[in-house]
């Protein structure tokens, strides 16, 4: 008996074991994915999730967005939509229901139309009138030296400013109109909605970058375009390159040592049309009993005057004490003897070109546009049938045939060129307008060549490299003095 009851065991435990493994085999019934609906619900939200909100902008999507929030549907939740409230075409419309001042100042100041780079460098080559804006900068089929400089400002040099989203380099990429300054990019995407009221420097340098005022700011110097000039020298894969270009790492500025950004002394009034002009001689010629200037981040602390910065830091700022601040100071300007380096570019050349001549480019891919850098590298490299040599209008985005690159004879830093301004005033001066124009169609005929405009191109700026004069501070400029005098001693 116990050999058959181990017997009825077995058999149990074999019937058992065999219906549950039969189970495991048997595929459980799933539901059927091509068959089953997805059904959106209403609302922007339902697609467009994670958006960050600042609490003064907690609004509806469609408040600034239009669209229509009760659909699922896209085409209707689409339609009137305006993907961009914030650029200059909707801004007014917009951000001027609540901002109406701001959005009317800032439309109108120099940081919007441009209008000083945009005329300096017409009237160079010979126009007689007066832009008000950048949008107003000729668009013309003729082969006339003004309409190559036209082209040239709207589809080479004109690519910071706010009617365009920038290059497409990491640290470059940013919104349009309001939301140049106000809204967050990082790695060339937008980061939040959430409006920021006072932009970091990340913002400014993503336009004022590339040897531009504001990068000497962080003592960065554009390397030159040619391979054998950039860092690092050897490498099989692609070099991050956030601002199109690697830099020289030079002195920065007394100011940004110290902590200070762009916006503690360039505060969003003096941005505005018709602001005050702020110069050093506003905080560091200030004196015990005198006024305190406007600036709302300056106030008196006993006898010194002091800045609060962004960040709540106070700054109690030097006064000019060296005997030859009175001595000078009104004959020479301030980084004639606190610049420590100035951008030096010269010459500057560039070349528009419609053929389809690509190797002598070969050695300068890298040309601080994202456009020609992309093509060239695809019409070299690649072996897929070659991009014709055509280029976007940085204001409107039309495409347009011809190619500019960009080259330089040098870049340097070392060396400040000093002169005397048409003011009388003895200034920092760069080569600016120190430009060579050049065009070939696409049969390779030479349709300008090294137009160079009136004058040497030399422009009064002033280096955003402050730092202590130094011992031989007077060697700068004495040449210039109309009567030399011995150096004054500091007491």
């Amino acid at each position: 008996m116990m050999r058959y009851k181990y017997f009825y065991i077995l058999l149990l435990a074999f019937l058992f074991y065999g219906c549950n493994e039969e189970q495991a085999r048997t595929p459980v019934p799933k539901a059927d994915k091509e068959t089953a609906e997805v059904v959106n619900k209403p609302g922007c939200t339902n697609c467009h999730s994670g958006l960050t909100l600042d609490n003064s902008h907690a609004f509806s999507c469609t408040d600034c967005h239009r669209g229509n929030n009760e659909v699922a549907e896209k085409t209707e939740a689409h339609k009137d939509l305006v993907a961009e409230p914030a650029s200059p075409a909707h801004m007014a419309a917009m951000c001027g229901r609540c901002h109406p001042e701001q959005v009317r100042s800032c439309g109108s100041s120099l940081h919007f139309t441009l209008k000083n780079a945009v005329n300096l460098t017409r009237k160079h080559f010979g126009a007689r009138t007066t832009l008000q804006s950048l949008t107003e900068i000729p668009q013309t089929e003729d082969n006339a030296e003004l309409a190559l400089v036209d082209d040239m400002l709207r589809r080479r040099c004109l690519r910071c400013h706010v009617y365009s989203s920038g290059d497409d380099y990491p640290y470059i990429t940013r919104g349009k109109g309001c939301a140049a300054c106000h809204l967050q990019f990082s790695g060339g995407t937008m980061q939040s909605h959430a409006f920021i009221k006072t932009p970091g420097d990340a913002r400014c340098i993503s336009c004022h970058y590339a040897n531009h005022v504001g990068a000497d700011y962080y003592g960065q110097f554009e390397h030159d375009f040619n391979w054998e000039y950039r860092t690092p020298y050897t490498t099989s894969e692609p070099f991050f390159r956030p601002y199109g270009v690697e830099v020289h790492d030079l002195a920065t500025d007394i100011h940004q040592q110290k902590g200070l950004v762009c916006i503690d002394c360039h505060s969003g009034n003096s941005l505005k049309n018709n602001a005050r002009k702020i110069t050093c001689i506003t905080c560091h010629g200030w004196r015990p009993g005198t006024p305190r200037p406007k600036e709302n981040n300056l106030t008196i602390v006993e006898d010194s005057l002091v800045l609060t910065d962004t960040s709540g830091k106070t700054h109690v700022i030097a006064p000019m004490r060296h005997p030859a601040h009175a001595k000078y100071g009104k004959e020479v300007a301030c980084q004639v003897c606190h610049g420590q380096w100035s951008f030096n570019d010269a010459s500057t050349y560039l070349l528009r070109s419609e053929t389809d001549d690509y190797d002598a480019m070969e050695r300068l891919t890298v040309q601080s546009s994202s456009w020609v850098e992309t093509l060239l590298e695809h019409n070299l490299n690649s072996d897929e049938e070659e991009t014709d040599p055509v280029m976007p209008d940085g204001i409107t985005g039309r495409i347009k045939g011809g190619l500019w690159y960009l080259g330089y004879g040098q870049r340097r830093w070392e060396q400040m060129i000093i002169k005397r301004d048409s003011d009388g005033i003895i200034k920092v001066f760069r080569p600016i307008l120190d430009l060579h124009l050049s065009a070939v169609d696409e049969n390779e005929t030479v349709l300008f060549d090294d137009l160079t405009g009136n004058g040497s191109g030399l422009l009064p700026y002033t280096p955003h490299t402050t730092g202590p004069a130094g011992l031989f501070y007077l060697n700068r400029f004495q040449q210039l003095l109309n009567n030399s005098a011995p150096e004054p001693k500091a007491q």
